[in-house]
């Protein structure tokens, strides 16, 4: 029996125009709809968005994510 195992990718973005948990949602809801997104954390005061996934994402599909969510990927 062998053991598998999971590679999960994190993977740092700078977003522009977050200033509160509001934003912080509105950004983490468009990207954790993405597919292979594991998990989404922003953090308004740095602009910082930690996503993990199982693969790398493509930077169209971030951006068009964020700009959904209405701010900019730096």
């Amino acid at each position: 029996m062998t053991a598998e195992t999971k590679t999960e990718l994190t993977t740092v973005y700078q977003v522009k125009g977050m200033t509160c948990g509001h934003c912080e949602g509105a950004v983490s809801g468009e990207i954790s709809e993405l597919a292979g997104v594991s998990s989404v954390t922003a953090v308004a005061s740095t602009g910082q968005v930690t996503v993990v996934s199982a693969a790398p994402l493509g930077e169209e599909a971030v951006r068009a994510a964020v700009d959904e969510a209405g701010y900019e990927l730096v």
